[in-house]
């Protein structure tokens, strides 16, 4: 088995990697940027073994990504929120996005500059106003056809227009 850690490597990439660098780590912290906060609606959206969900989240947490807090809905219950930190890697997670997008295959997506409705080009950079945009300036919209269209409640609620970090609300 591989480690976790890349021990002997002096580099910020390597150290990097320790955190996010694990199968279903960048899926789990994309599905954050879309809203996604409580751990019954990451399984229900990505499909992942709960022993390897409880895992990463654990690591997110531990390393400053995400924040776990009380659910105000949900007595006893908890959600997470991406911190600053975690909100730092937008722009490396849409550049990532828009790469898969070029050479594995086309986004389901569509990002763009809520402030000026301008797409978004590589690393969430704004051509029309010169700035990579924040997060919470996002406005997304799926492009996937329905009949490609994940079923799940927490996938449905996705496909609507809306800015990113919005949270999901089940009913």
């Amino acid at each position: 088995m591989l480690g976790k850690d890349y021990a002997d490597q002096d580099c910020a990439l390597a150290s990097a990697l320790e955190v996010l660098g694990e199968r279903w780590t960048l899926l789990i912290v994309r599905d954050a940027f879309f809203g996604v906060r409580r751990y019954s609606d990451f399984v229900a959206r990505l499909d992942i073994p709960r022993a390897v969900l409880s895992d990463r989240l654990r690591t997110l947490v531990d390393h400053g990504v995400l924040v776990r807090v009380p659910d105000p809905a949900r007595a006893g219950r908890h959600h997470y929120e991406l911190t600053a930190a975690g909100r730092e890697l937008w722009p490396a997670l849409h550049a990532l996005i828009a790469w898969g997008s070029r050479h594995r295959r086309p986004s389901t997506r569509l990002y763009r500059h809520a402030a000026c409705g301008t797409e978004l080009a590589d690393g969430a950079l704004c051509p029309r106003c010169g700035v990579v945009v924040a997060a919470e300036d996002v406005a997304t919209r799926t492009l996937a056809r329905p009949a490609e269209a994940r079923t799940d409640a927490v996938s449905a609620q996705l496909r609507r227009p809306r800015r990113l970090l919005e949270p999901v609300e089940l009913a």
